[in-house]
């Protein structure tokens, strides 16, 4: 009888990464690598200790989210959108009547697109 040994599935490997770099940038990364291999000098610096961590995902402050949720509510409460939407129909179909009760529209509208341009600028944390 001969010797069989088992045959080990190989483990599939990740596809290598590729990186884009100016000539610039490449060198100044074999610099900094010194004497090592590049892949081998990128790895130790990616996966050091003291590699920056990043949050996956920005968890807005609470304020922030209240504001947010404040601007959501008062699109879902309004029809300013689709108004909006019906003016520039009219107004390019040439069949728009300017009136006292379109303009009071008009200008209603525009308060409440300024206010949310405000409103969420703030929550962004956005200097007006």
């Amino acid at each position: 009888m001969s010797d069989v040994r088992p045959v080990k599935p190989r483990s599939k490997r990740p596809a290598p990464l590729s990186l884009r770099l100016t000539d610039e940038e490449r060198q100044k990364l074999v610099d900094q690598a010194g004497g090592m291999a590049l892949g081998a000098y990128i790895k130790s610096v990616v996966f050091s200790d003291a590699a920056p961590k990043y949050r996956k995902h920005r968890v807005p402050p609470v304020a922030e989210q209240r504001l947010l949720a404040e601007v959501l509510a008062r699109l879902g409460q309004s029809r300013t959108a689709s108004n909006l939407n019906q003016i520039a129909k009219h107004l390019n179909q040439g069949t728009l009547v300017l009136d006292e009760e379109l303009t009071a529209d008009l200008n209603h509208a525009v308060a409440e697109v300024a206010w949310m341009r405000v409103t969420l600028m703030r929550a962004l944390g956005i200097k007006s």
